[in-house]
């Protein structure tokens, strides 16, 4: 803290440096631009920055030490000097054997967790021999349809030693369920089991519309989720809550963390209303962030997403428990940063990526292959990817010290610029009766499109630099190995599911199904009865059926 009289001193210094040394030479000479803002156009960026920029802070009450809260130097009290963050890939080719094929891969490339990716239909809820799967069967990634398939992607791999991350959300509790049924085959202790699944429904309704059931009927197997892994599952994170959709549909940075932490509030309250412990469920919560170019914004953005939660949890929840207010989030780098023109550029994007959510205090981090832009990654670009990751932690010095741009004037007075602005809007969410209640008016829909279309117009007009886009063009493009989808591939899943339903047992199906349909009906916990259901290799569709049947499909509007 400097003193009052020091502070009027170096606000007068500035201020003659302003009249005099800077203005002298912004008068003759002129600057790049007229005014300088932060990527996502949330914060002017003045030319510089003093202590009396963060002349209000308090060292132990606005920062802290790593480990302790606020947690805004990080949740852990080594952080990446005691162990890196969880080095991910995302994988999901078209069938389970190609999948298990790239997980054996990166495995042996160095990678320190799996990132699943899951096809449309998958997504949907529907089996690969649907109607509506036809033309999408392992194009966005790999198709499942009964424990076959997950036993099949996991072959060869102990699941005691990897964590696994699952990007799937309506149909989440089945696509668990199979993990758990495969780690029970392992004959790996339930509590072993580590990883994550997104199971983040609210995201769905903002920014991918990849949902199936009313939102309340979702609410409710997310809670089922949660009590079920608080009991059974205690090191597997139990949801991811997503603002990376958020931000590719095109936020700004406060939007992506204020209706990010503005579904954590959701989803907390909603389990609290189920009857569950703050406490008990808390800590299994996980966040899964954006990281676009901007590095200085990025890395303060998931600075003021952790003390923003640690409060959150302390002054409307309650929350004693420590881990229940340490926010814990993963990282993937902006594939709407992404270019299909020159390529290459996008490995250097990437890079700038990672180091923002490094230096941000990142707990897990998926860095894009340069190609994604056009087609899933090839194996060339995801090693170039991962080895991105690796020559950060180990060549760059970046991780060798704890959250090492604290203390900068800039980095702080962004940090509370952001915390100011994700704040106001998670008033206004509030003022409108929470996030549910402000999604199914579209209003958090219309806050997102509006800054987009305004994004989209910068571009358009040259008022953004895209480079190899709108500047720094070339004329010609060198020829691409892309990664193809195998149009056979189809077919061959589902003559694959044909012979699983012809082996299986039948009146199992049928019991476990009915099973389920009984404990949807009142309010039982779901979870175990999926559990019955997969082991019985009941199809992915079978199962959301049965909950379409009982809890209804979402319309928007209606």
């Amino acid at each position: 803290m400097y003193d009052p009289e020091e502070l009027d001193a170096i606000r007068d210094a500035k201020e003659s440096w302003e009249s005099g040394t800077y203005g002298e030479t912004v008068d003759r000479f002129g600057e790049r631009k007229e005014s300088f803002t932060t990527d996502t156009g949330g914060q002017e960026v003045d030319p510089l920055y003093t202590p009396a920029d963060v002349a209000d802070h308090d060292y132990r009450e606005d920062l802290g030490n790593p480990g302790e809260e606020p947690y805004t130097r990080g949740v852990y009290s080594t952080m990446h000097r005691g162990r890196l963050w969880t080095m991910r890939q995302y994988a999901g080719m078209g069938t389970a054997a190609e999948t298990n094929e790239r997980f054996n891969y990166l495995i042996d490339q160095g990678s320190s967790g799996l990132s699943m990716a899951f096809d449309l239909p998958t997504q949907m809820g529907y089996d690969s021999d649907a109607a509506m799967a036809e033309g999408e069967v392992g194009r966005s990634g790999v198709a499942i349809d009964t424990l076959d398939d997950f036993e099949t992607v996991f072959e060869g791999i102990p699941l005691d030693e990897v964590s696994t991350s699952m990007t799937i959300n309506a149909p989440a509790a089945v696509l668990l369920a199979m993990y758990v049924a495969m780690g029970d085959e392992q004959g790996v202790p339930r509590e072993q089991l580590r990883g994550t699944i997104q199971n983040d429904i609210m995201k769905e309704y903002i920014a991918r519309n990849l949902y199936i059931y009313p939102p309340e009927s979702s609410m409710r197997l997310i809670t089922d989720i949660f009590e079920f892994c608080a009991a059974e599952t205690p090191s597997f994170n139990t949801i991811s809550i997503s603002g990376y959709h958020i931000r590719e549909a095109g936020s700004t940075a406060a939007q992506e963390i204020a209706f990010t932490l503005g579904n954590g509030i959701e989803y907390v309250q909603a389990a609290i209303d189920a009857g569950l412990d703050v406490d008990e469920f808390a800590p299994q919560l996980s966040f899964f962030f954006n990281a676009h170019n901007n590095i200085f914004e990025e890395a303060a953005k998931f600075r003021a997403a952790r003390r923003m939660w640690a409060q959150i949890m302390d002054e409307r929840f309650d929350a004693q428990n420590p881990k229940s207010k340490q926010l814990k989030f993963h990282t993937q780098t902006g594939g709407s940063t992404l270019t299909a023109q020159q390529i290459e550029n996008n490995v250097v994007r990437v890079s700038y990526q990672a180091l923002a959510a490094v230096l941000g205090g990142t707990q897990s981090l998926h860095t894009n292959g340069k190609d994604e832009a056009l087609a899933l990654p090839t194996e060339q670009s995801v090693r170039t990817a991962l080895r991105t990751q690796q020559i950060l932690a180990h060549e760059s010095g970046a991780a060798d010290t704890i959250d090492p741009l604290a203390g900068s004037y800039y980095v702080e007075n962004l940090t509370d610029g952001i915390e100011e602005d994700a704040f106001e809007i998670i008033e206004e969410v509030d003022r409108r009766g929470g996030m549910l209640e402000a999604v199914k008016s579209q209003w958090v829909q219309r806050q997102i499109q509006d800054v987009a279309f305004e994004r989209q117009r910068e571009i358009e007009e040259g008022d953004r630099v895209i480079v190899g886009v709108n500047e720094f063009e070339v004329d010609e493009e060198p020829e691409m190995d892309l990664e193809e989808v195998d149009p056979e591939q189809e077919q061959n899943q589902r003559e694959r599911l044909e012979g699983v339903k012809a082996d299986r047992d039948g009146d199992a199906v049928d019991d476990a199904l009915a099973s389920l349909r009984e404990a949807a009906q009142g309010s039982a916990n779901v979870m175990p009865h999926i559990v019955d259901a997969v082991k019985a290799y009941a199809t992915v569709q079978e199962i959301s059926d049965v909950l379409r049947e009982e809890f209804g499909e979402y319309k928007p509007g209606r």
